[in-house]
């Protein structure tokens, strides 16, 4: 059995998600709002490549079904219903409605994804339900791939300790000598035991939260930073994301 971490998409193959259960982390901020999202009812997450693609996706819907969301270098687009916060996701808004979301880093690392046998969406906000698909399918004897979105497709220390505290709790699942971790696998375990439970410090210290920060969304830092707030399953196939039944979670 293998558990692989990849900080970013860049050097990725179809080969490191091919049959694998794979879980995409974008702690900051689009893994979060997915399952936001999800939490307060929205039907479905339409994950996209640009704002022009959103739009025109939207057409072949009513637009009372639809909200249009996303954001570009941490901004909300122009015109759209949401941004990619997750305080933005309230019951009110998303209930029941179809989103389609483009985002810089977490739907491109998304639809990065092929032949993967399951691919979820998790980060601290759903954190213990996540970890729990990954354990299963090790217990089951498959191979397990974390994708870290990162910031910009480059590395983000959010991203790399939330995956190392998921490689941390999944190595009770197999005996040492049945679990194969690559070098990835093996660092963000490293950044995880630094931090710790201290998961606000850990935010506030990566560039990407400092960036988030300073764009006028440090509410957001405590939010992404809650671990179970949202515990809900996000699963993607099909080119969607939707919540799984809930006796899987």
């Amino acid at each position: 059995m293998r558990l692989d971490v990849h900080f970013g998409i860049g050097a990725m193959t179809a080969a490191d998600t091919a049959g694998r259960t794979v879980a995409v982390i974008d702690v900051l901020r689009a893994s979060s709002s997915i399952a936001a999202a999800l939490h307060e009812g929205a039907r479905t997450i339409i994950p996209l490549d640009g704002a022009d693609e959103v739009i025109t996706r939207a057409k072949s819907y009513d637009r009372r079904e639809v909200l249009l969301a996303g954001e570009r270098r941490m901004l909300p687009v122009t015109g759209f219903d949401l941004g990619n916060s997750p305080h933005e996701y309230t019951r009110e808004l998303v209930e029941g409605k179809i989103v389609l979301l483009t985002t810089t880093n977490g739907t491109t690392a998304l639809m990065a994804v092929h032949n993967a046998r399951e691919t979820i969406v998790m980060s601290y906000v759903n954190f213990s339900v996540g970890a729990e698909v990954l354990a299963a399918a090790l217990r089951d004897g498959g191979d397990v791939t974390i994708i870290c979105a990162g910031r910009e497709r480059q590395f983000s220390l959010e991203d790399a300790a939330c995956a190392g505290r998921v490689v941390r709790q999944l190595r009770g699942t197999a005996h040492d000598h049945e679990l194969v971790l690559n070098d990835a696998a093996l660092a963000a375990e490293q950044i995880e035991r630094g931090y710790g439970d201290d998961i606000q410090r850990l935010c506030s210290d990566s560039a990407h939260g400092r960036a988030i920060a300073g764009a006028g969304f440090s509410g957001d830092l405590e939010l992404c930073a809650t671990r179970d707030t949202f515990p809900v399953l996000p699963a993607y196939r099909e080119h969607r994301i939707t919540r799984q039944s809930p006796d899987r979670e």
